[in-house]
């Protein structure tokens, strides 16, 4: 028998099912909720997801009402938490992942865990572990979880559909290095089920609001900072400029990317403050080019080698700063 064969006689076994996703939610961690979630209920059970918090705007047209959210509705999820025998743990490596709040309840649950995730350094808190750091995507070992546990034939566009959105959305739509043959042939298996990627496409890009792209336009232009000896570029916004452009959960995301566009650039860091810290994300190019150790050694974050995250309780102007002072150590010159 083998791991994905012993998750489903779990899932077969267990008569109240969470699905927990990290804080700060993606196309990732969305994607494969929702995939989990149907897969479980073409098996005949039910499930619950239970997030930290909300998805960004951009993945609404999916049906996230289908998702319990702790910081608005703190005494479902406390519940679901409690009745449960079977928690599952998807595209997060530690507890603190999900946030404190919620990092309390599943300390605190006796029943058995499974971890599905691709993050480095997993801990070992679950009965049941599939790390593969080389996959793109938890949603792509989603997929292998129904096709290893003899049910590829379930496979349909209700799963397919938030799964493609994961693995789409955790591999920059196909351009990083984690994409593999075995991507390819997932996506290929997705869509033979009737799934229209053109539409997700769609949906997932052509959705910006005015004050979004009024907000990339002024990082761009008046935020941008390019260290031009270490090919690496920032972008810094306060809560006051945030706040000017009616900033919305995900505006900011695809700025590390855009940097990344420009011809030379090995890197590129982009930090917000939001709840009184900064948060930094970070990006780049290359395995000769690593983020994650910055992130882990500096700002309490960590993550893949080329898209990690961190934070900073300092200032904007301190943290802007310290990242200065530390990028030449990470980026030696040419």
């Amino acid at each position: 028998m083998n791991i994905y064969q012993q998750i489903e006689a779990e899932i077969q076994a267990a008569s109240h099912i969470v699905i927990t996703a990290h804080k700060s939610a993606d196309g990732d961690s969305i994607g494969s909720s929702l995939g989990l979630l149907h897969f479980i209920e073409k098996l005949g059970k039910s499930a619950i997801i239970c997030h930290p918090d909300k998805a960004p705007d951009f993945l609404y047209w999916l049906d996230t009402s289908l998702i319990l959210l702790m910081e608005e509705t703190p005494e479902k999820v406390t519940n679901a938490f409690e009745q449960a025998d079977l928690i599952f743990c998807l595209d997060y490596n530690a507890t603190n992942r999900v946030g404190p709040e919620m990092q309390v309840l599943l300390e605190q649950a006796t029943c058995k865990k499974i971890m599905i995730d691709h993050h480095l350094n997993p801990e070992e808190f679950p009965f049941l572990t599939v790390s593969e750091t080389s996959v793109c995507s938890t949603s792509q070992l989603i997929v292998e979880l129904i096709e290893q546990s003899g049910h590829g034939d379930l496979l349909d566009e209700k799963i397919g559909t938030p799964l493609y959105l994961g693995i789409l959305t955790d591999t920059g739509s196909f351009r990083f290095n984690s994409v593999q043959p075995r991507t390819h042939e997932i996506l290929a298996k997705i869509l033979a089920t009737g799934v229209e990627h053109h539409l997700i496409h769609e949906k997932l890009n052509d959705n910006n609001t005015e004050s979004r792209l009024r907000l990339q336009g002024y990082a761009m232009s008046e935020k941008l900072e390019i260290l031009y000896d270490y090919h690496v570029a920032i972008i810094s916004l306060s809560k006051e400029e945030l706040a000017k452009y009616n900033y919305k959960k995900g505006d900011t995301d695809s700025l590390a990317n855009l940097i990344l566009s420009i011809k030379g650039m090995k890197a590129a860091i982009v930090f917000t403050e939001r709840d009184g810290i900064m948060k930094i994300s970070f990006r780049s190019k290359g395995a000769e080019n690593p983020v994650n150790v910055l992130a882990t050694e500096h700002f309490n974050g960590g993550g893949h080698a080329n898209a990690s995250g961190g934070m900073s309780d300092l200032t904007v102007t301190e943290t802007l700063n310290k990242l200065k002072e530390l990028i030449p150590q990470y980026f030696p010159k040419d």
